[in-house]
């Protein structure tokens, strides 16, 4: 069984960029992008970071998890890059089912985050309100504080020793 990891954090916050280099760290690895299960739907979309998305999120994030569970049975270290907030990790762990989930929540400043997201191309979140709302949701949610990373700069070393120690393995709620 290989290790899974969960690259969280708002929008801006660096998920991708570091969820890529620590794929490339892994042999073999996948690198499973959340928001990609997003465009699987068809009708009835609502914007996730909405109050009447959640029923869609949990849908949308048991999907992934579930096509992260084949990953990483399948003996591949499993990078998972998407908006999983703590309210949700437990929901994730349930059902990815797999022994060993390792957690971190990316979480610069949140003038760092719009101005990376404000900076992206025209199909990602460009509303400076949205990604300040899902920075303080980040931001306020209680969880074990080993989980979050709270630099603006790129902390992937850091986060690879982190998995290493085991310092980022989530125990559940």
């Amino acid at each position: 069984m290989s290790e899974l990891i969960v690259v969280s954090g708002p929008p801006g916050a660096g998920k991708s960029t570091v969820a890529r280099l620590l794929a490339e760290k892994y042999a073999p690895s996948a690198l499973v992008v959340g928001d990609a299960f997003f465009g699987f739907l068809r009708t009835g979309y609502v914007e996730p970071w909405l109050a009447e998305a959640a029923t869609q999120n949990e849908t949308v994030l048991r999907a992934a998890a579930t096509a992260v569970n084949a990953y990483v049975t399948g003996g591949y270290a499993t990078i998972y890059d998407g908006v999983v907030g703590p309210w949700m990790i437990g929901a994730f762990a349930q059902a990815a089912n797999v022994p060993r989930l390792h957690y971190v929540v990316l979480l610069p400043t949140v003038e760092c985050c719009v101005e990376r997201a404000l900076a992206r191309s025209e199909d990602s979140l460009r509303d400076a309100d949205a990604i300040r709302q899902l920075h303080r949701e980040f931001a306020a949610a209680e969880f074990d504080p080993r989980h979050v990373l709270r630099s603006d700069d790129d902390p992937t070393e850091q986060l690879q020793l982190a998995i290493q120690n085991g310092s980022l393995l989530y125990r559940g709620p």
